[in-house]
Formats: structure tokens, C-alpha cells, sequence
């Protein structure tokens, strides 16, 4: 058994393309340890009670994750606009990769991490946090000397066709078909592809926790209102896949089940 650390930028980050993951290595006996990068918060006044930190424990405990650790940072945001840092905290892209990693690293040490779960280069859809995620924990894991590190990821053809039936379906989500050119990776990339879809029970509920996200006003809430509202099966088809690249120093036998 061994300890396995997924970094994320954002609370609810750990849902969508590491819960099923991180649910099933905690079914198998391993240790799962979640760090989130930031407390989700962009602009300040805006905390909630429960904070999105506490949702995100609420999401760890449905995926049987045994600790969570904010890296103390504030979101960033996404789009044009760069805020101010917010009084005592600093947006994590503009904290010194340096200084991020090794904050991370001490974690790695301590929990004697043996697999770290981060980004790919492109941060997934390109967010700067996420962005932000590869560069730290590439780094932090060389200075933990973490022997496997996978970057999530999706293929991009499968999004650019899952966006396709999204329009077709009249689903609300709005995302730039032209942004895929610099998002998510090629399929030729991807070294894992890992089937989850016997956990998703404990990622619809992951997901769920998430309730200022999931009730809130922001672009992606009535998508995951739906999502979560989805029967089981239907859920897993959707969500039962979750890919990754290799980026360990030695890489090793990629699995697909």
C-alpha cells in the first residue's frame, strides 16, 4: 500500500478528473491525501458558510480521502482581468513557482508520498491556476524525488465530440470550440486511460458536496445541477473514464482497465 497525493487547483477540481481515481485507490487501501493550490475565493467578501474548503472536505470524505491541505493560497480567477491580491493572501499565479513547490514538497515528505496526481502542461482547459498546478508539482515532486507522477488530462478529440453533443442536446455549456487547439492533450499523449466507472457513486456525491458551485450563479452551475440530478448509469458513461499522462522520471506499464 502506498500514499497517493492529487495537487488541484481549486475546490471541486478534485471531482472531475481525479475523483473516480482517487475513490478507487482508496477502496484498494491506499492513503489518498488531496492539496488544493487555493480556497477557491476570487473576490474577497465572497466566503460562504460552509467555506468551498469546507466542501471540499465534505467531497474528500465521500471519495474516502484520509487529509486535505490548502497550500494557502487565493484563486486567481480566469479571464482577462488579473486582480489584486486579496489582504494577507496571494493569487497563486503570481506566487514563485519555487516557493509553491516546496511548500508542496514538505507535504510530499512528510506523507512519503509514492505517487503524485497533477495537470498536464496545458492545464487542462488552460486555466492559469490549473497552469500553475503543472509547474509546481513537476517541480515539487523532483525536489520530494516522487518516483511516479501522473498528469490528468482528456483526450481532446473526445472533448471537441462531447462538446458537439452538448450543442445537439442544448446542454448549457460555453466553451470556445477554437480554445481546443491549446487544451486538454492529444490522444497520442495519453499513457492512461483508468476505468472508474464502479465508483461513481462516490464522485456524484464528491461532486454534489460542492454546493455553492453546484446552486451557485456561475457559468458551469446548471451543468453540474444536471449532472448530478443524471441516474447512476447514466453518470458513470459520462463521467467513467479519467485519462492521464506519464511524466514519472522512469516510466512504467500503463494500465487501461
Amino acid at each position: 500500500m502506498a500514499t497517493v497525493l492529487a495537487l488541484h487547483a481549486h475546490p471541486d477540481d478534485e471531482v472531475f478528473m481525479t475523483g473516480g481515481t482517487l475513490a478507487r485507490a482508496a477502496a484498494e487501501g491506499h492513503r489518498v491525501v488531496v492539496v488544493v493550490a487555493t480556497d477557491g475565493v476570487v473576490h474577497a467578501g465572497t466566503e460562504r458558510v460552509p467555506s468551498r474548503l469546507d466542501e471540499l472536505r465534505a467531497s474528500a470524505r465521500a471519495l474516502g480521502v484520509a487529509r486535505v491541505v490548502h497550500l494557502g493560497y487565493a484563486d486567481s480567477g480566469h479571464g482577462e482581468v488579473l486582480f489584486p491580491d486579496p489582504p494577507g493572501r496571494t493569487r497563486f499565479v503570481r506566487a514563485g513557482t519555487a516557493e509553491a513547490a516546496e511548500r508542496l514538497a514538505a507535504v510530499l515528505r512528510e506523507e512519503e508520498v509514492r505517487m503524485l496526481l497533477s495537470y498536464d502542461g496545458n492545464g487542462g482547459y488552460g486555466h492559469r491556476d490549473h497552469v500553475k498546478v503543472h509547474e509546481v508539482g513537476k517541480l515539487a515532486a523532483e525536489l520530494a524525488g516522487v518516483p511516479r507522477v501522473l498528469e490528468a488530462t482528456m483526450p481532446r478529440d473526445g472533448v471537441a465530440r462531447l462538446l458537439g453533443l452538448a450543442r445537439l442536446l442544448r446542454l448549457p455549456v460555453r466553451f470556445d470550440p477554437a480554445a481546443l487547439d491549446h487544451a486538454y492533450s492529444p490522444r497520442a499523449a495519453i499513457t492512461h486511460r483508468i476505468d472508474v466507472r464502479r465508483f461513481a457513486r462516490q464522485k456524484r456525491a464528491a461532486l454534489a458536496a460542492h454546493r455553492s458551485q453546484v446552486h451557485g450563479t456561475g457559468r458551469l452551475s446548471p451543468l453540474l445541477r444536471l449532472l448530478i440530478r443524471l441516474p447512476l448509469p447514466v453518470f458513470a458513461l459520462l463521467l467513467g473514464r479519467e485519462w492521464f499522462i506519464d511524466a514519472s522520471p522512469v516510466r512504467q506499464a500503463a494500465p487501461v482497465s
